[in-house]
C-alpha cells in the first residue's frame, strides 16, 4: 500500500511558478514509477510528466520546456516545478505511484489567472 500527499498548489499568475510536491508512505526505491496527471474541467485526465525507478523523465508536449519532474529519494518526494505558467495549465494535479498498482493522490488545485 502507498499514501500520497501532495501540496504545493495554488494561484499563480500567467508567466509565474509553482512547486508541487509529492511525498509517498514507504521508501520510493522500492516504487517502479511516480507522475504527476492533470485534469482540468470539462477535459479528460492526462498526463504532465512522470520518472520511473530509472530516471528517465518524460513529458507531455505541451509542458515540455516549462515542466520539470524529479526525485528526491530521501525525502521519498517527487517534485513538479512549473514555469512560465499558462492559464491553460489551471487544473487539479494529481501524484501518482505504479507500485503493486497504481495509487493515486488526492490532488492538489492549480490555478492561473491574472
Amino acid at each position: 500500500q502507498v499514501q500520497l500527499v501532495e501540496s504545493g498548489g495554488g494561484l499563480a499568475q500567467p508567466g509565474g511558478s509553482l512547486r508541487l510536491s509529492c511525498t509517498a508512505s514507504r521508501s520510493i526505491f522500492s516504487i517502479n514509477a511516480m507522475g504527476w496527471y492533470r485534469q482540468a474541467p470539462g477535459k479528460q485526465r492526462e498526463l504532465v510528466a512522470d520518472i520511473p525507478s530509472s530516471g528517465r523523465t518524460n513529458y507531455a508536449d505541451s509542458v515540455k520546456g516549462r515542466f520539470t519532474i524529479s526525485r528526491d529519494n530521501t525525502k521519498n518526494t517527487v517534485y513538479l516545478q512549473m514555469n512560465s505558467l499558462k492559464p491553460e495549465d489551471t487544473a487539479v494535479y494529481y501524484c501518482i505511484a505504479d507500485y503493486d498498482r497504481r495509487y493515486w493522490g488526492q490532488g492538489t488545485r492549480v490555478t492561473v489567472s491574472s
